[in-house]
C-alpha cells in the first residue's frame, strides 16, 4: 500500500532495496552551479552527472536552479526537500534513482534579485543552461542576437529585473566585476549550433548594447564552453506518477523518465574550475564540434522529420511512428544518404552503427516520446537540425528529398490544422505569424512561398534556391494530397 506521504529528506531510508539514493550529506553540499532552465532534461542529465561528482566527495558543486518562467518545479521539488526520481526504462524494464544535487530552487519572475545575487556569489563558478533554443532571444538563421526580441528590449531598459536568460547572465557579470570578483563559466547544454560560440556571441552582443566596455569584458573575460548532450527525456505523465509512487511506496509529484543511453561531451574549458563529471561518463574534448553537429544532423533531424510526419499520420509517439510501414526506412535513408556525408569524422563514432542505435532508442517502446511535444518551437529547430544540412548539401549538388520532406512536414503541421482538418496545438514562437501567412491557402506552391519568405527561419539563400523550393514543393504536395502515412511509404520504398 502506497503511504501517502511525499518523497523527501525523511523518506530516503524508508525507500525499497533496489531505489538508488544519495548516500552523502547533503547539507555539507556547497551551490557552485547556477542552472537556469530547471526542466526534464537537465534532471535527466547533468544533474545526475552532478550527483555522481557530489557521490564520490566533491560537495562544491551542487545545483541552484532555476526556473525564468513557472514555479511548477520549483513547488513540487521544494516540499520534496528538492529531490526528485529518475526512472530509466527500456523493453528489459525500469531502474529508479532519487537524486539528491539540487540544492534550491528560485523562480525568477518573482525574485530577479534574488537570482542575480546567486549568479553573484562568491562560490558560483558555473551557470549553465537548458532554456531551449528560444531561450536565448536569438535569431536561429544566423546566431545572432535578436535586438528586437521584446525580453531583449525590457532587459537593456530595466538591466536590474531581466526576463531572459541572457539579460539574467550579463548582469549578474556586471555585479561580479563592480564586486571583484572573476567571471563564472557559462556553459550551454541547448541544441544550438557551435553553442558555447553562439551563447558568447549573444552575450557579448548584448553587454555591448549596455555598455561598450562591458561588451569588451564579457568578450575577453567570459569563457563559454561548447558541449553536445544526449538523452531522450519525455515529459512526464500522470501515469508515470502514478508507476513511480508505486514503487517507492511514496509520492513524487514530479519524477523524470528518461532512456539508458546518455552523452555528455564538454570542451574543457572553464575560468574557474569544473566538476570531474567524466567520472559519470562524460567526455572533455579540445573540440566538439564534430560530435555537436553528428548529433544535430543525424539524431536531431531524424527526430524533428519523425515527429512532424509521424503526428500528421496519426501517431502519438515516437515509438508508435516507427512501428508504422516506411517510417524507419526514412530516417534510415536521412541519416546514411543525406546527412553522414555533410560530416566531417567523428573520433569513435561509426555512421551505420549510429545510425542503428539511434533507430533502436527511437524504437523504445517504454518512452511514450510524444510526436506533438518533438514538434514544439520548430522554427528555432529546423536551422540547425535540417537546414545546415540542406545547404551543404546543395553546395555539393547532392540530392536533398528526405531532408525536403521533413521540411515540408514542418510546414505541413505550422498550417494548423491535420489531416482530419482538427485543429493542432503548435506551441512555437512565430506560430500565429506562420499561421497568418497561411490562412487560406491550399496549394503547395503558395504555401512554400510564403513560408520560404520566413527569413529567421530559412535565412536569405534558401529562398533563393530553386531546387530546395522545387523540392519541398513536390514533398508538401504529397502530403497535401495523399497524406503523411502515403508519403512516407512512397519515399522510403
Amino acid at each position: 500500500m502506497i503511504d501517502p506521504s511525499r518523497l523527501g529528506a525523511d523518506a530516503l531510508a524508508h525507500l525499497p532495496t533496489g531505489v538508488a539514493r544519495p548516500t552523502y550529506d547533503r547539507t555539507s553540499v556547497e551551490s557552485g552551479i547556477v542552472h537556469l532552465g530547471i526542466g526534464a532534461f537537465h534532471r535527466a542529465h547533468q544533474a545526475i552527472y552532478t550527483d555522481a561528482v557530489l557521490a564520490a566527495g566533491d560537495r562544491r558543486w551542487g545545483i541552484l536552479g532555476a526556473s525564468l518562467r513557472s514555479p511548477e518545479t520549483r513547488d513540487a521539488l521544494t516540499s520534496q526537500d528538492g529531490l526528485y526520481t529518475m526512472a530509466v526504462r527500456d523493453a528489459a524494464g525500469e531502474s529508479l534513482q532519487v537524486v539528491g544535487s539540487i540544492t534550491r530552487l528560485l523562480v525568477a519572475p518573482e525574485d530577479p534579485a534574488a537570482l542575480l545575487a546567486a549568479m553573484a556569489a562568491p562560490a558560483t563558478r558555473i551557470v549553465s543552461l537548458t532554456v531551449t533554443e528560444k531561450g536565448y532571444c536569438h535569431r536561429p538563421a544566423t546566431g545572432e542576437l535578436d535586438e528586437d526580441h521584446p525580453d531583449v528590449r525590457h532587459d537593456l531598459a530595466h538591466p536590474d529585473r531581466p526576463r531572459s536568460a541572457p539579460g539574467f547572465i550579463v548582469e549578474a557579470l556586471r555585479m561580479r566585476r563592480a564586486a571583484g570578483l572573476p567571471a563564472f563559466t557559462a556553459l550551454c547544454c541547448d541544441n544550438l549550433p557551435h553553442n558555447g560560440a553562439t551563447l558568447q556571441r549573444v552575450l557579448s552582443r548584448f553587454a555591448a548594447l549596455r555598455d561598450p566596455d562591458l561588451g569588451r569584458y564579457v568578450d575577453g573575460e567570459l569563457r563559454c564552453p561548447s558541449t553536445m548532450v544526449d538523452r531522450i527525456v519525455p515529459a512526464t505523465t500522470d501515469a508515470d506518477r502514478a508507476s513511480i509512487a508505486a514503487a517507492l511506496g511514496c509520492i513524487d509529484v514530479w519524477p523524470v523518465v528518461t532512456e539508458p543511453f546518455s552523452q555528455w561531451v564538454i570542451e574543457d574549458r572553464f575560468s574557474q574550475g569544473r566538476p570531474e563529471w567524466d567520472r559519470a561518463g562524460a567526455t572533455f574534448v579540445s573540440d566538439v564540434a564534430p560530435y555537436e553537429l553528428a548529433k544535430l544532423r543525424l539524431l536531431n533531424g531524424s527526430h524533428s522529420t519523425l515527429a512532424y510526419l509521424g503526428y500528421l499520420a496519426g501517431h502519438e509517439t515516437v515509438a508508435d511512428t516507427m512501428a508504422a510501414p516506411g517510417f524507419a526506412a526514412l530516417v534510415r535513408g536521412l541519416m546514411l544518404r543525406e546527412a553522414a556525408p555533410t560530416l566531417p569524422a567523428v573520433p569513435g563514432l561509426d555512421p551505420e552503427s549510429y545510425a542503428a542505435s539511434l533507430i533502436e532508442r527511437f524504437r523504445n517502446p517504454a518512452l511514450r516520446h510524444r510526436t506533438w511535444q518533438i514538434a514544439m518551437d520548430g522554427s528555432q529547430k529546423l536551422p540547425q537540425r535540417l537546414l545546415g544540412t540542406v545547404r551543404d548539401r546543395l553546395a555539393a549538388r547532392q540530392p536533398i528529398a528526405r531532408l525536403a520532406l521533413g521540411v515540408a512536414g514542418w510546414m505541413r503541421y505550422v498550417i494548423g490544422t491535420d489531416e482530419q482538418q482538427r485543429p493542432i496545438d503548435v506551441r512555437d514562437p512565430l506560430a500565429d505569424d506562420l499561421r497568418r501567412r497561411t490562412a487560406g491557402l491550399t496549394s503547395a506552391e503558395a504555401i512554400v512561398a510564403v513560408l520560404l519568405a520566413v527569413e529567421p527561419v530559412f535565412g536569405p539563400d534558401l529562398p533563393q534556391s530553386l531546387v530546395f523550393r522545387s523540392a519541398v514543393e513536390a514533398a508538401l504536395s504529397s502530403l497535401l494530397h495523399d497524406g503523411a502515412a502515403a508519403t512516407v511509404a512512397q519515399a522510403s520504398a
